[in-house]
């Protein structure tokens, strides 16, 4: 290990060793680590990074999959069973990891003859990892045919995907049809049929089904199948066109094998007006039958069920559905009269009732002042009276408690309408708003988001869509404590955007995940800020990064402009701040401006609805003195799941902390709640494995 001095060989060779004697333990990790060797976690992440430029966790992970060469080399273990021993939970995530450091997969080791002209070849390995490298070495065996195959076996278990008996990932993508008409006034219901499409594939939990917001581009676009394929990631596509004549529908249905343009099936289906529900549901029912799909008995009945038994009202509510899907303000108000309409023609026309109140809704939404709450209500319980399974009918009542603020109350009605239409995009975008803005619980943010990843992609979207779409997913990954992972999407974001100021300061803070390095965090921050002074978040961003720096006396110049600007437009933000405002504020003398943002902090706090309620109060008493009953709040903090990873980052540098950190009790407090949060981020990260998320 050229470089480096005896200590710290010698501190390389024992934490190996460490690792070595735990392999086969999944949870061995660094908090574990950090215990075995008497070190604190963040002086151990520290010290590895300065050794050997690699987070701690990367460290770990390169031992584990040096033991695992050696094993494979031995030619007694599957690659199966060689990512158990070596403390891998999940096989096809040791490949994933066997890949990236040696440039091929496991399966091949034994393929690797250990010549000198072939380790040239390849990745490298770091020095600090070779040289712990035990001098046995184990003979390279020749792979026979029948090894061959019991390794792809192997790998076909280990790579096939869980859901369904298909050999294909069932993805579909419903493209829009077309209207064969030259008559464009009934280009309604041939979106409606679209639409029906759509939602019927939707609510198939066996498949994945792109939203169509992401396919509404494709409208008049000559792009090829497997263009369109590769742009949405779609293993199917279905095409459709039709025209009404007189009282019959005429639809033309085809699908796609997307890779191989490969036409699969195809139908003309010429049905009188009156089977138009029935015609519907063969539609989505073929569809499914033919890439062999699973569909619930439960599935098949909300399929067959049709919204109304009267066509006037369906064709009323048809032209009101197409005016809702392009919601401009005079589209909505448009739409309202025909779903009202529809209702005089069926009283009991659930989708009616919900398109009202999703459409007052959205009059409403980002309006500070709210006219339809009342109107919301009423046609949100209208719709859950005559059809309480409808996805439509619970997200309008769910849309009722948003629009009051009541987001434990919306929640349930939203994740029953997910239950009801699994692939349902609308349904997604909320709960990832949720999750990441009101009811904070930082594993379903990171589940969701990337459920939405999936059916609403990004390709389809212009830069700035698509930069704030990957900006979420690499907030929702840095918050449960994927590093490596958050730093790709907020990377991806940047390319599509390199102006958006709130991927720059993200990315700021991932960096600071990665190196703990206060001055450059604050010095990226600063950079961030110089291209627009206006931005009150970056603003009191950089304020903090002064705080932590301790330098007091700019960071109250830079507090002080923000809350000026915060009291002067009257904005509810960043409230649980005011802690950081309040220490800032006494440190540099200013102690009526201190003693103003305590008390705020302090009734926030008690009042947070949010898991970190006790964790606040924790900081004020800590500051203030009052060490015990800072150490009680924290102890109850510790009850607390799915909580962000700055909280474990950044406590143990907060000037709001440092009484506390004097407290016989404290070390052991914070040890539970960062063990709690390592135990979390590992079995979300299987979770999100199992569930092929990640």
């Amino acid at each position: 290990m050229p470089g480096l001095n005896t200590a710290e060989k010698n501190f390389l060779t024992q934490i190996t060793q460490l690792v070595e004697e735990n392999i086969s333990n999944e949870q061995f990790g660094v908090s574990e680590l950090a215990d075995a060797v008497g070190m604190s976690r963040s002086n151990l992440l520290r010290k590895i990074k300065k050794i050997t430029d690699l987070s701690a966790s990367q460290f770990i992970r390169n031992v584990r999959l040096k033991y695992a060469a050696e094993l494979l080399q031995e030619g007694s273990y599957t690659v199966s069973e060689v990512s158990y021993k070596v403390g891998f939970g999940s096989p096809s995530y040791f490949i994933k990891c066997f890949r990236e450091l040696y440039g091929y997969p496991p399966g091949e080791m034994s393929m690797h003859e250990e010549s000198e002209e072939q380790e040239q070849q390849e990745v490298e390995i770091e020095p600090e990892l070779q040289a712990h490298t035990p001098k046995k070495k184990f003979p390279v065996l020749l792979v026979s045919l029948f090894a061959i195959i019991a390794i792809a076996a192997v790998l076909y278990v280990v790579l096939q995907p869980k859901s369904g008996n298909s050999k294909k990932v069932k993805s579909i993508a419903v493209l829009p049809f077309l209207n064969d008409s030259n008559d464009t006034t009934n280009v309604y219901i041939i979106n409606g049929l679209m639409e029906a499409t759509l939602n019927n594939l939707q609510q198939i939990k066996d498949l994945r089904v792109i939203s169509r917001t992401s396919v509404e581009q494709y409208r008049d676009n000559p792009k090829s199948s497997p263009e369109i394929a590769k742009e949405l990631n779609a293993t199917y596509l279905i095409e459709g066109s039709g025209q009404k004549i007189g009282d019959q529908i005429l639809l033309n249905i085809q699908l796609i094998e997307a890779k191989t343009d490969k036409h699969l099936w195809s139908q003309q289906y010429r049905r009188d007006t009156e089977d138009i529900f029935t015609l519907q549901a063969d539609v989505a029912k073929s569809i499914a039958e033919q890439i062999e799909a699973i569909v619930t008995p439960e599935e098949i009945q909300r399929i067959e069920k049709a919204p109304t038994n009267n066509l006037v009202a369906y064709d009323l509510f048809l032209k009101g559905y197409d005016l809702l899907g392009k919601p401009t303000e005079e589209n909505l108000k448009a739409a309202i009269p025909y779903f009202k309409q529809a209702i005089q023609h069926d009283e009991k026309f659930a989708r009616s009732y919900a398109g009202i109140a999703i459409a007052f809704y959205l009059l409403d939404e980002n309006k500070t002042e709210k006219h339809f709450a009342d109107s919301i209500n009423y046609y949100a319980d209208q719709a859950l009276f005559y059809d309480s399974k409808l996805p439509q009918s619970l997200i309008a009542k769910a849309l009722f408690y948003m629009e009051h603020s009541e987001y434990e109350l919306a929640l349930p009605y939203f994740e029953k309408a997910l239950e009801v239409s699994p692939n349902s995009d609308v349904v997604l975008i909320f709960l990832v708003e949720l999750y990441v803005n009101y009811l904070p619980n930082t594993e379903k943010y990171l589940e969701y988001a990337l459920k939405g990843l999936e059916i609403d992609i990004v390709a389809a979207y212009d830069s700035s869509a698509a930069s704030y779409s990957y900006l979420h997913i690499s907030n929702a990954f840095i918050q449960s404590g994927f590093v490596d992972e958050a730093e790709k999407y907020i990377d991806i974001s940047l390319n599509y955007l390199p102006e958006n100021l709130y991927s720059q300061y993200v990315k700021a803070y991932i960096d600071y995940a990665k190196n703990e390095d206060l001055n450059q965090l604050n010095k990226s921050l600063l950079a961030t800020f110089e291209k627009d002074k206006t931005r009150l978040d970056v603003l009191q961003e950089v304020a903090k990064s002064y705080y932590y720096l301790r330098d007091f006396e700019t960071a109250a110049v830079y507090y002080k402009a923000f809350v000026e600007a915060r009291e002067m437009y009257n904005l509810e933000i960043y409230r649980s701040e005011n802690g950081k405002i309040g220490v800032t504020f006494d440190k540099v003398g200013e102690q009526e401006l201190s003693d103003k943002y305590f008390e705020q902090y302090r009734t926030w706090a008690e009042n947070d609805p949010s898991i970190y309620s006790n964790f606040s109060l924790a900081f004020y008493n800590s500051y203030k003195g009052n060490t015990d009953k800072a150490i009680d709040y924290l102890k109850a903090f510790t009850k607390q799941d799915n909580f962000h990873y700055w909280t474990i980052l950044f406590t143990p540098i907060d000037p709001l902390m440092e009484n506390l950190q004097k407290h016989p009790e404290y070390k052991k407090v914070f040890r539970e709640i960062e063990d709690k949060f390592n135990a979390n981020h590992n079995r979300v990260k299987k979770s999100l494995q199992e569930k092929r998320l990640l």
